[in-house]
């Protein structure tokens, strides 16, 4: 036991001096060695950073998706009769109130109906006018499809609706426009009970949402605040500017909106315009009179009880649609699915793209390290053949080539991933994308690992080469 362990040890340190030999080397050719990690830190470097704005894009997607009403939201909206049924067109109905209380009836799969029409609208109120992204007439059930939050007031009711009452609840860029926002003014003003005029017609503001936001932009906020109000108001001013264009797009919609009541819109603003001829008919109440017909919706919002139940959903919604629209297919679903399918797919797309330029990026490096390595091999022939000639073993000159070749690839792999916060920083600065670059542990540890099999691969040819010198060919090479 004892002869073994003294064999052990006797290997143990042969290794540790080929280590410190191979060390030594480096250290003796610092700046040759740090032109070959070049391309090592290079593909590292870029690999943590395209992850990194790939999670960035990623986490912002999904933040958007579970804005807007998540999986189990679906979305029906009008189309054009299809080439083969033109000649009914006369017939197409669109979409209607008889399709929310058929699908109310018949649809045991939709757990909740909201439906929608839409007006171009200029809003005016304390001496200012702009014009919203749209005015919307709902039921209050909106409030909870649209995952919207009442952080001021209430949302108006069943009654309010079954009365038109002229109410409405807006989003913070209303406010914002007509008031000014708090970061500009220093006052946040809450204008629940003030009037405002949509296209002339006066509204009394009973609710108001919360200020929708993107992680980034809290962030920023939080961060503002504390620096300073004049940053604060710099910063906010820029993300709210860029918010149509980025990656905050839908909470600048959600920001945007403005709610008023569907029997209020029909009765005030569509009323004897858009009648459909077809249906059971419906009766608006209150207002001037009253009117009488279908109306047709802009869109009608639905969510099923499951993303599992989906295409039986789909297929039952379908069902009592052609049913109701004379078997005429006016009518399409826009589902959160997709959009979720369309970000999965854009996401792989990108990871794929990236980390083949990225790998290239190593594979070059790689290469850069096996010729510095042969060259290197060059340079020490007599070197190696002394010392074979001393006692060192075949081994040991190839280990000691290896631990040069990793020595190198690991501390280009050190340095890229240091170098990888700076490429990220300035990325996250020039990057059109509003969703900042998140730097994961696993995409650390995977560009690290990459590098360290570079170095493992581009090593061993020329550990081989070193390796298989004959000591007296190689104590007379000139």
């Amino acid at each position: 036991m004892s002869q073994q362990s003294e064999v052990i040890r006797h290997s143990s340190g042969q290794l540790v001096t080929t280590i410190t030999a191979g060390f030594r080397e480096i250290w003796a050719h610092k700046f040759r060695s740090l032109l070959t990690m070049l391309g090592i830190i290079l593909g590292v470097s870029s690999l943590v950073a395209m992850s990194a704005l790939v999670a960035g894009m990623e986490k912002g997607a999904k933040e958007a998706l579970v804005a807007i009403g998540g999986l189990e939201k679906v979305r029906i909206e009008p189309r054009e009769v299809p080439v083969e049924q033109r000649h009914l067109i006369d017939q197409a109905v669109g979409i209607t109130l008889n399709d929310v209380y058929a699908l109310q009836e018949s649809a045991p799969l939709v757990t909740r109906l909201s439906p929608e029409m839409r007006l171009p609208a200029t809003v005016s109120g304390n001496g200012k006018s702009f014009r919203p992204w749209g005015l919307a007439g709902v039921w209050p059930v909106a409030l909870e499809m649209s995952e919207h939050v009442i952080e001021h007031g209430r949302m108006f009711n069943e009654i309010d609706d079954e009365m038109a009452r002229n109410v409405c609840v807006i989003g913070t860029r209303t406010r914002d426009e007509l008031w000014g926002s708090p970061e500009r003014t220093g006052i946040e003003v809450i204008p629940i009970g003030e009037t405002i005029y949509i296209n002339g017609v006066p509204f009394i503001i009973i609710g108001m949402f919360q200020h929708y936001e993107s992680e980034q932009e809290r962030k920023a906020r939080e961060l503002a605040q504390r620096e300073g109000n004049q940053t604060q108001q710099d910063v906010v001013t820029r993300d709210r500017g860029r918010g149509r264009r980025g990656g905050n797009f839908v909470f600048w919609l959600k920001n945007s909106t403005i709610y008023i009541p569907l029997n209020t819109m029909w009765m005030k603003f569509r009323s004897g315009v858009t009648l459909t001829g077809f249906g059971p008919g419906f009766q608006a109440t209150g207002g001037a009179g009253g009117a009488t017909g279908d109306p047709r919706l802009s869109t009608l919002e639905l969510k099923i009880a499951s993303v599992d139940t989906l295409p039986e959903a789909l297929q039952q919604i379908r069902n009592v649609l052609m049913s109701t629209h004379r078997g005429i297919e006016d009518f399409t679903f826009r589902t959160q699915e997709e959009w979720a399918e369309n970000i999965n797919n854009f996401i792989r797309n990108a990871r794929l793209s990236g980390g083949l330029i990225a790998g290239i990026s190593l594979l070059v490096g790689g290469i850069g390290i096996m010729n510095i390595m042969l060259a290197s091999i060059s340079e020490r022939v007599r070197e190696i053949g002394i010392r074979k000639s001393v006692g060192a073993s075949t081994a040991d000159i190839f280990v000691q080539i290896l631990v040069e070749s990793v020595v190198i690839a690991v501390l280009g792999g050190l340095a890229g991933l240091a170098t990888s916060f700076a490429l990220v920083q300035m990325l996250s600065s020039l990057s059109p994308t509003e969703n900042a670059p998140i730097v994961t542990v696993s995409a650390m540890g995977v560009a690290f690992g990459f590098s360290v099999m570079i170095g493992i691969l581009a090593g061993i040819f020329p550990a081989i080469k070193a390796a298989r010198l004959n000591p007296i060919q190689a104590l007379r090479y000139e």
